[in-house]
């Protein structure tokens, strides 16, 4: 293999001057067979505004990454041990960089990054023509992954080139890079670079400016610098550098006047300078040289951002000046930086609970990794449910939303548990501290009823998006406070300060509840009965919702007593007896027609769990008898220690959740390679059509939706396991077979990159244009945060023989063996 020579791109050079031929110029060429390349049309201005509508990119990441930011008394501000606070997170799939935040963690700026290559006429596009495969740049003897840099290399289907990228941010300034080498395989090529941004997290409202190479003005001073993509929105900005110039530059609307649209001839006729004053969806192109076969081309880019232009810039050209090798040296945390390597190393218990693994700690180490990066960086201890837009690439993009970039309080308390498990003494302790930002109080932006409830679903600043009562999100944060004041984390004199503040609210309200009156939300609530259950569908009694329930209100008894509330503990404690009391009168059916007819339900929507009664219709699915429909949600009460591994509601329980002989739509377990697996419930139908293969929601909700396998339960099942084994004082094999079951099939269903989604392919209707196997991850969401949540937990659960979500005061009170 050899580089590019300087005659090379000469020719190049020239050709973008307008030169038509490239004869006697490239060694080996015959004089007589000349390449005829026309020059472009150069137009100041794109035509063809707005574009198509936009839309978002694939969520089945591969990889995903931002920098390691260490907080200055607990919070994230410039000049501590890490420098200045970087603030852009980076995404991949199929090769392909995609959604990249800047700003808060859900504010997208870029939508995707690809390259399209012309071979003799054709053109050839990252991610629809090649194959890829991912690693981590920086792994230490075992493979284990030390910081999530990554190497992705994209292969063309016909074997024609090849394109390796490292892909990595600065942790100092508010830049990414992406080092490229484009290799040549067969034939002569011309590699194009296509930058789609989506500025302010919207696909609309864009403008853009292309310069192949010149002189920019920074700060006053002309600077010798080659080129550069421009695009901007309001305040926000983005400058895509290169080291070399680009042979040509382009933007344009997409769908009209972009530069892919225009390739579809094979050569790129039309080139536009900018956009003007006109928005919309655009599109960005840089042409680079051309290459011979044999010939590999290195070219760097470094993507800047900002509140201005200026400001975008600066931090690309630091970011070269600093050397690029130098900014993943920084990333990386070698030598005297602090950054990845260093977290990792603070993370006490990793080590140890990595040896309960099957694939010698690789995917412990990126859910370590994953789950401190899926926090924002302005907000410590923001932890968000997964850094994608399920099922993206049909969402559109006109509005801006978050997808699953925002903080849902059960998600949130999983990650928090997590690296409570792993041993970060600190993100756990800022994530407790962040949450009353979540918590509904009279003076919550257009409030009139009740107070103390978490909100559903928010932006990492707060702002309020989605306003179902789920009290499962208002008792797990009381949770998490029980634990990390029993851990040491937190001080009595702070939990107090706490108890006023947020955990007496939260609980009265689980004792209490109240009317909601935020938004459309004017329900009623009257605890244990919930608004929505944790999938978000249903109100009703739910078993996993009321687990949650009797839990925080145990705690938070324990936690008013120490604070001086004699009066409220008992209170507190009371109606956690009463609602403990009545878990199988309300939920436990005996009349079911499933089975030998006794099981709990995944819902009932009243206090009789033999009427029959119908849940409501969702996505798609008609509302079948409660008695139809069961889930692992019983499960939870083993876990918090509500229940005994052994009692009989919850044995009678496991037939049910585990027959896969029943039909299609009813049916939850799915044995898949090998590892065991179970749908959210029967009936489900957020997931791809069965007829068509469609992402979830494409044509409207409809019945051929299907919800598919989650690889959360596998944890869940395993941990139910463990308590099993532990009440039974079960010998060594019985927990290397938990190991062996549940914590390889959960890395079973981890993708190239090591990470976890939220659904896997069940192998049920048709697999969609992806072709899934069973067990891969769909396009729903990875990595899904709770997914990687659970499976450290089930790690750390193993290691201690205990489950680690368990609360001693509730197994003491609630949960002995037998009852």
């Amino acid at each position: 293999m050899r580089t590019v020579s300087r005659l090379a791109l000469g020719a190049a050079l020239l050709l973008s001057a307008g030169c038509s031929t490239l004869q006697g110029l490239i060694p080996g060429r015959e004089a007589a067979t000349p390449v005829i390349v026309p020059a472009p049309q150069v137009a100041a201005i794109a035509p063809g505004a707005p574009g198509d509508q936009p839309v978002w990119s694939s969520a089945a990441k591969s990889g995903a990454g931002a920098s390691y930011e260490a907080y200055v008394d607990g919070q994230y501000r410039d000049g501590g041990r890490t420098g200045d606070v970087s603030r852009v997170w980076f995404s991949l799939a199929d090769g392909v960089l995609t959604e990249t935040m800047y700003g808060l963690i859900h504010e997208a700026q870029i939508k995707q990054m690809r390259f399209a290559v012309v071979v003799d006429g054709q053109v050839f596009i990252e991610g629809r023509d090649t194959t890829s495969r991912i690693e981590y740049l920086n792994t230490d003897a075992r493979g284990r992954p030390l910081s999530p840099a990554y190497r992705v290399v994209t292969t063309d289907r016909g074997g024609r080139f090849e394109i390796e990228k490292r892909i990595y941010t600065d942790p100092d300034r508010q830049s990414l890079v992406v080092r490229t080498a484009i290799r040549g395989l067969r034939g002569d090529i011309q590699p194009y670079l296509l930058l789609e941004p989506h500025m302010a997290n919207t696909g609309v409202g864009d403008s853009g400016d292309a310069v192949a190479s010149g002189r920019p003005i920074i700060d006053g001073v002309e600077q010798q610098e080659p080129g550069a993509l421009y695009a901007y929105e309001g305040d926000t900005h983005l400058v895509l550098q290169a080291d070399r110039p680009f042979v040509t530059a382009s933007v344009g609307y997409v769908g009209t006047s972009d530069g892919l649209t225009d390739l579809a001839d094979g050569r790129l006729d039309h080139v536009y300078r900018s956009t003007g004053d006109t928005n919309g969806n655009i599109m960005l192109t840089a042409g680079l040289e051309r290459l011979r076969a044999g010939e590999t081309r290195q070219q760097d880019f470094v993507i800047g951002f900002g509140r201005s232009r200026q400001e975008a810039r600066r931090s690309a050209t630091e970011s070269f000046t600093t050397g690029l090798d130098e900014v993943l040296s920084r990333f990386n945390g070698e030598g005297d930086h602090v950054g990845w390597e260093d977290y990792l190393a603070s993370l006490t218990d990793l080590p140890r609970i990595a040896e309960q693994s099957t694939d010698g700690g690789k995917l412990a180490w990126a859910s370590a990794l994953m789950l401190k990066v899926q926090e924002d960086r302005t907000f410590a201890g923001a932890l968000i449910a997964s850094l994608s837009n399920p099922w993206g690439e049909t969402v559109d993009a006109t509005a801006s939303s978050t997808g699953y970039k925002a903080v849902w309080p059960r998600d949130f308390y999983q990650v928090a548990m997590a690296l409570m498990a792993l041993g970060d003494v600190e993100t756990p302790v800022a994530a407790f501290r962040y949450l009353p930002q979540v918590q509904v109080r009279a003076d919550t932006p257009g409030n009139t009823g009740a107070t103390g409830w978490f909100l559903q679903k928010t932006h990492v600043d707060g702002q309020i998006e989605w306003v179902g009562v789920q009290l499962d999100q208002t008792a797990m944060p009381i949770m998490l406070g029980w634990k990390l004041w029993k851990a040491g984390r937190i001080s009595d004199a702070e939990l107090t300060a706490m108890y006023f503040r947020m955990i007496k609210p939260a609980a009265d309200f689980l004792v209490d509840g109240g009317k909601a009156g935020i938004l459309w939300n004017d329900r009623q609530i009257t605890p244990p009965w919930t608004q929505q259950e944790r999938w978000e569908e249903q109100e009703g009694h739910s078993p996993s919702t009321t687990a949650a329930v009797i839990t925080g209100l145990t705690v938070a008894a324990d936690i008013a007593r120490s604070s001086g509330d004699p009066a409220s503990a008992a209170r507190y404690q009371a109606a956690a007896d009463d609602y403990a009391s009545k878990l199988e009168s309300r939920m436990f059916t005996t009349a079911g027609s499933l089975g030998d007819g006794r099981y709990f339900l995944r819902l009932s929507r009243n206090e009789d769990p033999n009427d029959q009664g119908l849940l409501g219709e969702n996505n798609g699915q008609p509302g079948l008898p409660e008695d139809r429909i069961i889930d692992g949600g019983f499960l939870e009460l083993v876990r918090y220690g509500v229940r005994a591994a052994d009692a009989p509601s919850i044995t009678a329980s496991l037939p049910e959740y585990d027959d896969q002989t029943r039909e299609a739509r009813l049916r939850v377990r799915y044995d898949l390679n090998g590892a065991p697996g179970w749908r959210r419930y029967g009936n489900d139908g957020y997931g791809e059509n069965i007829d068509t293969g469609g992402n979830y929601g494409v044509g409207g909700m409809t019945p051929g939706q299907r919800g598919r396998v989650w690889p959360i339960f596998t944890g869940e099942r395993g941990h139910y396991e463990i308590a099993r084994a532990v009440s039974e004082g079960a010998n060594d094999a019985a927990f290397e077979a938990i190991r062996t079951t549940y914590v390889g099939g959960m890395e079973s269903f981890a993708n190239e990159g090591l990470l976890l989604p939220e659904q896997v392919w069940d192998g049920v209707g048709n697999p969609t244009r992806n072709q899934y196997r069973p067990g891969e991850g769909t396009d729903s969401a990875t990595p899904l945060a709770w997914t990687h949540a659970e499976y450290i937990k089930l790690l750390r659960s193993l290691a201690d023989r205990a489950v680690w979500d368990r609360y001693a005061p509730v197994e003491r009170r609630y949960g002995q063996s037998g009852r």
